[in-house]
């Protein structure tokens, strides 16, 4: 029967990698692909390569990232999908849309995707448990003196961005059975915005009308519990309640599983052990919802002479072990 399992989207996937992540138990992984530039598109052979590779660890590789990351809009591989630019867009669409086909075809049932602007927002960082460093966001520090390169860029412009892309990709991720797993804006923002840009998929409202833009079962979340809490007033007491809210319509693919302190527009991401969100309860909301997908750690402090965030990770790999012992502990 399956169950919530350990999961991971550190990279490089690498001989090297996939051993540390064995060690410790992990189940499954976001891999990296061969080429993640979008002028590139993903060889079906390469993908299969890549895919038995991880299985021979004795790992699942559960999703590709699509080349639409986290980054502020003048990083990004794809800028035009969000810039609102035709026919730009359309060509990158087109590429996202033979990439959905070349993970069907090498047998890989998912990816994952942002639709940012902004990028993740933070002001400076701050001091944590033994001297580790948190990444903080206080909005009344953050930089917020200049437009980006996207303007001004209201909601409705937005959700115009926003449905011109799922209502072409979708029914490509549909046809070929791979679901499709889209991040909320990190962090959201007031409801005038940030740097002239609204963030729709901010608040808990937003992610709502997104998953009616296109009512499908491969349509939907990557799950970020540290996120979606982050732009709660109250996340101790309200987060559990929007996870059962997504989690039984089935539209959570993938769970990032960290833990903040504090609350909309003034935050700490800190250690899964220390935040204010009880962790447990989020797993047993999404047991009793039936999600039977990965949890992984993310956005790790930065631990005192942790190189490439290795111990910081293998923390959040054997916490997220006990939590899944515990939630299972009956069965």
């Amino acid at each position: 029967m399956p169950r919530i399992h350990l999961g991971t989207q550190r990279g490089p996937t690498t001989p090297e990698t996939l051993q540390y992540f064995a060690q410790f138990g992990v189940e499954g992984i976001v891999g990296y692909p061969p080429s993640t530039k979008p002028d590139e598109c993903w060889k079906v052979a390469d993908l299969i390569v890549l895919r038995e590779l991880v299985e021979s660890y004795g790992i699942r590789l559960e999703f590709l990232p699509l080349p639409l990351p986290s980054s502020l809009i003048s990083h990004a591989q794809m800028p035009n999908i969000m810039l609102g630019k035709s026919p730009e867009r359309d060509r990158e669409i087109d590429i996202v849309c033979d990439m959905i086909r070349a993970a069907a075809q090498a047998g890989i049932p998912a990816l994952k995707y942002n639709m940012t602007i902004l990028g993740v927002v933070r002001s400076e960082p701050t001091r944590g448990r033994g001297g580790s460093t948190y990444s903080t966001f206080v909005y009344e520090k953050a930089n917020q003196d200049s437009l980006t390169e996207a303007g001004h860029v209201d909601a409705d412009a937005m959700w115009e961005r926003i449905t011109y892309f799922l209502e072409r990709v979708i029914p490509v991720a549909e046809e070929h059975k791979v679901k499709m797993a889209c991040h909320p804006h990190d962090p959201g923002m007031p409801d005038e915005g940030f740097r002239g840009v609204d963030r729709v998929l901010g608040r808990v409202d937003g992610m709502k009308k997104f998953i009616e833009i296109c009512p499908s079962e491969y349509h939907g979340f990557n799950f970020c519990v540290g996120t979606v809490s982050e732009n709660l007033k109250d996340p101790a007491n309200e987060i559990c309640d929007v996870v059962r809210y997504f989690s039984e319509r089935k539209k959570i693919f993938m769970v990032h599983l960290r833990n903040i302190r504090g609350s909309f527009l003034n935050f700490q991401e800190v250690y899964p052990d220390e935040g204010d969100v009880n962790l447990l309860k989020v797993v047993r909301a999404l047991k009793e919802t039936g999600y039977d997908g990965m949890l992984l750690p993310d956005h790790m402090p930065n631990t005192v002479g942790d190189q490439g965030g290795k111990q910081a990770f293998a923390f959040g790999y054997g916490y997220i072990k006990a939590l899944l012992q515990a939630v299972y502990e009956d069965d």
